[in-house]
């Protein structure tokens, strides 16, 4: 049986979905060095020959694909990084490169659809970034990656064709559609797999 300081450890890092550093684990769990060694022992042996594994350095601990699992991951995926993008795909960008930062939701709002597969997609290809939000820790904030910015041949996405005339018509799109939906909007359920 794990202890909760092992429990709440396996969590911080699967939330984080990359690595934390040591320092802010011992922040998180209000924990000490010794504890904290001592969860992160215990974590990696409760891993042992699961799908998933402990790796730490010196100053940072993740959550990774175990390498027993890794190919039939890589298979996978590849199979996904094989297909183009799609016309859902370019509007998820689209709406990032223009409107900035933004959560999932808001993108599902802006294009009316369930936004997943695609961010997912483009998240696997290395074109978006998935961040904390500093407004609310329940969700991220996707950007552009730099690679997608060097693939476009720009190095800002100010840079963008019309891109304060797109910028000024997303804001008012967004402002007009809250005005006429006093009750809020629902969560988009159709999907963008179409």
């Amino acid at each position: 049986m794990t202890s909760e300081l092992t429990n709440r450890l396996e969590a911080f890092l699967f939330a984080e979905g990359g690595s934390l550093s040591r320092k802010k684990l011992l922040q998180l769990l209000e924990c000490k060095s010794e504890e904290l060694n001592s969860a992160v022992a215990e974590l990696s042996t409760s891993l042992d020959g699961r799908g998933i594994s402990l790796v730490q350095t010196e100053t940072e601990i993740a959550l990774v694909v175990a390498s027993s699992t890794q190919s039939a991951l890589e298979k996978a995926f590849e199979k996904e990084l094989g297909r183009e993008i799609g016309e859902a795909g370019l509007e998820v960008l689209a709406i990032v490169l223009y409107r900035g930062a933004s959560t999932r939701a808001q993108i599902d709002y802006v294009r009316g659809v369930n936004s997943s597969t695609s961010v997912r997609t483009l998240l696997a290809r290395g074109l978006l970034e998935r961040t904390g939000n500093p407004d609310d820790a329940r969700e991220y904030l996707y950007r552009p990656t730099t690679e997608l910015l060097a693939y476009l041949g720009i190095t800002a996405a100010q840079e963008l064709p019309e891109y304060a005339t797109i910028r000024g018509e997303l804001a008012s799109f967004e402002q007009t559609q809250k005005a006429s939906e006093p009750f809020g909007h629902d969560e988009p359920a159709t999907s963008d797999n179409a």
